[in-house]
């Protein structure tokens, strides 16, 4: 019997591969959220997305209690089992007027796991519309297992790669709407992307992978969060827990993480297409 979600809502996952939108915490908290993220890059002089990797959801005492949120984690333990590690976390955010975008992908093509099971979880910062350049999904496109893509390394592309999956049929898209404090679910395998930012705020989320404990990587060793339940299986190394807000630690584990991420030298679930 699910927890957070109904029985229904576990269906509509199941077969569309997505659930939106679920609520996380009230809008303030996730006001007072974008204001510290906006500080520290004040304080930095660099945009979030360029300093903090993979591995977001242990740097800052704020991003570790939405991780750590009861209906978040609640929701993905109905869906996927109550044994569950966060693996990567990323900042998503686009400035008002920006060319920036991201182009139809797959996470799970990207991750290297084995089963294809990993659930990301992208919580609103501050309102996300289709004008400020919303998630967009194709529902049911989960259930196709995984795709070749394109690397382009578009300068104006916000994915590591410039992934992307050609001749997505766009006719059935659904845009993910969120107020502050939401989030969305998506599986691994879900066509999605998002369009450019053409209003005068940013937009800014904070997405978060899952996995069950029972996946194991197929890049050889690495770390994880275990979040809820039990490691019956020792697939992941445990990663270190933060001590404190901005822990040095962290942030030594955020940016090795990011190397071995971002090294072409790993061969990908979905092999590459010769670009055209």
């Amino acid at each position: 019997m699910p927890q957070v979600l109904s029985e229904d809502e576990v269906r509509f996952f199941n077969e569309n591969g997505y659930l939106s939108p679920i609520r996380a915490v009230a809008e303030t908290e996730a006001a007072d959220c974008r204001r510290r993220l906006e500080d520290f890059e004040a304080e930095t002089g660099k945009p979030a997305v360029d300093t903090i990797h993979i591995k977001g959801h242990l740097y800052f005492d704020w991003a570790w209690r939405l991780a750590r949120n009861p209906r978040l984690v609640g929701a993905i333990a109905d869906i996927a089992g109550t044994d569950l590690f966060i693996m990567a976390s990323r900042f998503w955010i686009k400035d008002p007027q920006d060319r920036k975008y991201v182009s139809w992908h797959q996470d799970h093509a990207y991750f290297g796991l084995k089963p294809p099971t990993i659930i990301t979880a992208w919580l609103a910062l501050n309102e996300v519309t289709r004008h400020n350049g919303c998630m967009r999904v194709i529902p049911g496109s989960h259930r196709s297992g995984t795709h070749r893509h394109v690397e382009t390394f578009d300068k104006d592309n916000l994915l590591s790669r410039g992934q992307a999956l050609a001749d997505v049929d766009e006719q059935s898209a659904v845009d993910i709407v969120l107020k502050p404090g939401e989030f969305s679910l998506h599986h691994g395998h879900l066509f999605h992307s998002s369009e450019p930012n053409v209003s005068d705020d940013r937009r800014i989320g904070f997405a978060m992978m899952f996995i069950p404990a029972h996946v194991e990587s197929t890049l050889g060793r690495r770390s994880a969060t275990l979040i809820s339940g039990e490691d019956r299986y020792g697939h992941w190394d445990h990663d270190p827990l933060p001590t404190r807000d901005r822990d040095p630690v962290i942030w030594d584990l955020m940016h090795q993480a990011d190397r071995h991420y971002r090294d072409r030298a790993h061969r990908q679930d979905a092999e590459p297409a010769a670009a055209k």
